[in-house]
């Protein structure tokens, strides 16, 4: 059974998670990594959003203000074991409910264009890719996305 927890970056399930998403963009993003990695901190996140299988962290991912009505969705990853169960799916949903909650009106977010499952990912659940922002901008690897909450 798949359940939710809310938490922050300190939680050590959330860590040992997101150092096997840093291990999978280190191998996907190569040379690049070095790059996308500086942006991918990840103390300070306040709303984190970890998926357990029965007793099992299997996902996670995380917002975080962009802007005073925009929030950056951060940190998506599931183990390749729960792949194909529509975990990712279900993270977003619940990311994008606590944005609402928090009073943002939209999610912004960018993955390399080498994420291929990201990418259509984020396009079946009503993301559309927008214009490079902020550090994202003239970075020909970047797909940044939108959706309006």
């Amino acid at each position: 059974m798949l359940t939710f927890v809310r938490t922050d970056s300190s939680n050590q399930n959330f860590i040992t998670l997101v150092k096997l998403l840093d291990a999978y963009l280190s191998e996907k993003d190569g040379d690049e990594h070095a790059f996308y990695s500086q942006f991918n901190k990840i103390d300070k996140i306040n709303h984190v959003i970890l998926a357990y299988w029965e007793e099992q962290a299997v996902g996670c991912g995380a917002i975080k203000e962009y802007g005073a009505q925009i929030t950056e969705i951060k940190r998506m990853y599931v183990n390749p074991d729960f792949r194909g169960r529509k975990i990712a799916s279900k993270i977003l949903v619940e990311l994008e409910q606590w944005a609402k909650e928090l009073q943002y009106e939209s999610c912004i977010l960018e993955t390399g264009s080498r994420q291929t499952e990201a990418i259509e990912l984020y396009k079946n659940n009503g993301y559309s890719i927008t214009p490079n922002y902020g550090q994202y901008q003239n970075v020909e690897n970047s797909v940044c996305f939108e959706k309006k909450i």
